[in-house]
């Protein structure tokens, strides 16, 4: 991608990754065009060349990256501070809906799958994504530690892991069943566990 040095230049980016963003979550990769994209923001072919010079896998692999940092803002205000029980189960409830409000449409799944997870830069995000998200978990366990809700002998890191893959399994079998009793189990579950170590 080419520097974009200038306020001007930032925002038409961001204009165009986020209307690509809404576009393709309303009708899917497969059925956007580069032409659908740019009637939806505005934009003429030569300007979206500009800041997508590899074209449409390049613009996919931004609105992959916009994807993935949504997973984490969505679970704002209370990821970012996993202080004591209630929050945690104010992010747990927080997380459930946004999966069920999603349903059986996963954004990011889709796209990867049109840019081919293996691709370093689709790897590189959903690497990124994943060690953001377990380190947050692992930043509110070690707050429950330090407020003395959770014992010194946690396995702190060892733990988000577990809870993050339980959260990734209950999410992929509710995308398959449209239930997402598995999702609420693996946060309840991830939740209790800690409980019980106080």
């Amino acid at each position: 991608m080419p520097d974009a040095p200038t306020a001007k230049g930032r925002a038409t980016r961001a204009r165009i990754v986020m209307g690509a963003a809404e576009l393709l979550r309303e009708q899917g990769v497969a059925l956007t065009t580069l032409d659908d994209i740019r009637g939806r923001t505005g934009t003429s072919k030569s300007q979206l060349f500009h800041y997508f010079p590899a074209g449409k896998d390049e613009l996919l692999l931004a609105v992959a990256q916009f994807e993935a940092d949504r997973v984490l803002e969505d679970q704002q205000p209370y990821l970012g501070r996993l202080d004591s029980w209630e929050s945690w189960h104010q992010w747990r409830d927080i997380v459930v809906e946004r999966y069920e409000r999603q349903g059986d449409h996963c954004p990011l799944g889709s796209l990867f799958l049109q840019v081919g997870r293996s691709t370093p830069g689709a790897r590189a995000i959903v690497t990124e994504l994943m060690r953001q998200w377990q380190r947050q978990l692992a930043r509110g366990m070690r707050a429950l530690q330090a407020n003395g809700l959770v014992g010194p002998a946690l396995e702190v890191d060892r733990t988000a892991a577990a809870l993050l893959a339980g959260i990734q399994g209950g999410v992929t079998i509710m995308m398959a069943t449209g239930d997402s009793t598995h999702l609420k189990a693996a946060l309840d579950t991830g939740i209790e566990h800690l409980r019980a170590t106080t």
